[in-house]
């Protein structure tokens, strides 16, 4: 199991600082939207809080901007005309997590199985 990353070694907080540069989709005060560098659909942008947490429960605990990541992710798929779509977390190295910091997957733009995985 990997160890927990904590702000100084983590690849979305530096992208939230500038310290790697990254091409946001959207940021606001309290997220960021990226796309995603190994898409498993046409459309699969990650939303970001810019708070760390290491995953979406400790972060819906913590945060209360976090409903603004379904928002985001609804006003997204409507812009890319997207019919339907999929929302996402990831929570523990067992579930997918690579990066510790929590995160929305948007999925997009092809037919869905059920169930997943």
């Amino acid at each position: 199991m990997n160890a927990p990353q904590t702000q100084s070694d983590c690849l979305f907080c530096k992208f939230a600082s500038g310290v790697i540069p990254v091409e946001f989709l959207r940021r606001t005060e309290s997220f960021y939207a990226i796309n995603d560098i190994n898409p498993q659909a046409p459309t699969h942008i990650l939303i970001i809080p810019i708070q760390h947490h290491s995953n979406a429960a400790l972060s819906a605990a913590h945060d209360p901007s976090f409903v603004d990541l379904f928002t985001a992710a609804a006003e997204i798929a409507s812009e890319r005309g997207l019919d339907g779509y999929r929302t996402v977390f990831n929570t523990g190295e067992s579930a997918g997590q690579s990066v510790f910091h929590a995160h929305l997957h948007l999925l997009g733009g092809r037919p869905f199985a059920w169930p997943p995985g």
